[in-house]
């Protein structure tokens, strides 16, 4: 079996990681899910979260990822988001505010479609906060 597999990790403005790892970990509908090379074919539904990469040197780098999918082969894993930031590439001051702001938008309750989108807004700016908590060395 390989020890390491393609990661491509695409959003809508640009590709965000290109390149080989020892695995892969991702924000299931159902849990984290960790992906090694060799894994059998799949597509996994993710959910706002973190992802985690497992470089070919043994580090990790951690990102904060939105909803999206990853179709999975045994030697490849394409990863599409709407959204994919790296800790240093957060403003870790516009995410308090728009945490803010989504919390504000839940207690009103105006419709279910609107307490959606809000949900989902809280779900990202915490997820970005996390990510810039655990520091800027992921």
């Amino acid at each position: 079996m390989a020890d390491s597999f393609h990661i491509s990790v695409i959003t809508p403005k640009h590709t965000f990681f290109d390149q080989d790892a020892r695995m892969l970990v991702v924000e299931a509908e159902d849990g984290q899910l960790g992906i090694l090379p060799g894994h059998e074919p799949m597509v996994v539904s993710m959910i706002e979260g973190t992802l985690r990469i497992q470089l070919l040197d043994g580090s990790w780098r951690e990102a904060a990822a939105s909803s999206g999918f990853a179709t999975v082969l045994p030697d490849e894993v394409d990863v599409m988001l709407q959204t994919a930031e790296w800790p240093e590439d957060i403003d870790e001051n516009r995410a308090r505010e728009a945490a803010r702001i989504a919390r504000e938008r839940l207690r009103q309750q105006k419709s279910m479609q609107e307490y959606h989108l809000a949900r989902t807004m809280l779900a990202r700016a915490m997820v970005r906060l996390r990510i810039t908590s655990r520091g800027h060395n992921n």
